[in-house]
């Protein structure tokens, strides 16, 4: 069993869709193990995305982030990882599968709907900036 983490961005947050997004993933195979919803002070957009604050659209996603709410989970399965990126479709919610959360509810690249860890160690950190482990239910 693999875990990763997954964001609902403010996007779909305000658009409705917590139900559904978590209904694809749990129908993919993932189960949540931990949810939270938050806003995200910029402090902790900025932490949490500290990996790209050299990147051009650092403060951009980071505006972004804060906007409002969002749905911070742990999900837990086989492969969970890469189930979960297969779930939530390319980046570009433009060029993503038909049926991907991104496809059906982001409308570009910055607002796509859902952030997914992309690698175990990644996701570990990620799981850790959120939650602490008695807060996360294995099943």
């Amino acid at each position: 069993m693999e875990r990763t983490l997954s964001i609902i961005k403010p996007d779909a947050v305000q658009k409705g869709v917590i139900g559904s997004v978590i209904q694809h993933l749990e129908q993919g195979g993932l189960n949540v193990v931990a949810l939270r919803m938050l806003r995200l002070s910029r402090k902790q957009a900025e932490g949490f995305y500290a990996v790209h604050r050299e990147r051009p659209f650092f403060a951009s996603l980071c505006e972004f982030m804060t906007s409002g709410p969002v749905v911070v989970m742990v999900l837990q399965g086989d492969n969970a990882i890469a189930r979960n990126r297969e779930i939530m479709g390319a980046t570009d919610s433009a060029k993503a599968a038909p049926g991907t959360i991104r496809k059906l509810y982001g409308s570009s690249i910055e607002r796509n709907a859902v952030h997914g860890s992309d690698a175990p160690e990644t996701a570990a950190t990620e799981i850790a900036y959120f939650f602490a482990p008695y807060e996360i239910n294995g099943l």
